[in-house]
């Protein structure tokens, strides 16, 4: 189980997620995008219908006809029912849930840092879980640094 934590300081959510989306897309793989705030999983699904102009990214919101069918599917918990082996944790909460998939996307700000320290921490104590920490440099490139 990989859990890859992405320290939003450059660029906004809004500008990776969907890049992250792409590629798990690209690997024939489904996504189960996780937040509990209804504001921002709405956010979320006009972004990935417009965040660029020549991309599309397939998805729905849970809870709507097909959820089975989505390659993307947005909800309030971790009960995706759109088969995804990874997933997204946009709101910067941890979810134990979460290690039930193939890998998790753990996306955290200055506001919520502290938990995501003990995420890691927490993480960290447990066997076969290969953590990885990313954060971006100056001119806006990911980098692994831990």
């Amino acid at each position: 189980m990989q859990v890859d934590f992405y320290h939003l300081t450059q660029a906004p959510l809004d500008r990776v997620l969907p890049q992250i989306a792409e590629k798990v897309l690209a690997g024939g793989a489904r996504l189960l995008i996780v937040a509990d705030d209804a504001a921002l999983r709405k956010r979320v699904d006009q972004l990935l219908w417009t965040y660029a102009p020549a991309s599309f990214l397939p998805h729905g919101m849970a809870g709507e006809a097909w959820d089975a069918d989505q390659p993307i599917l947005i909800a309030a918990d971790v009960q995706g029912a759109n088969a995804a082996r990874h997933i997204a944790l946009i709101d910067g909460l941890w979810r134990d849930e979460a290690l039930t998939f193939d890998r998790a996307f753990h996306f955290f700000d200055e506001d919520s840092i502290g938990a995501a320290r003990v995420a890691w921490r927490t993480l960290g104590e447990r066997d076969g879980i290969d953590r990885r920490y990313w954060r971006q440099d100056e001119n806006g490139r990911w980098a692994q640094v831990a």
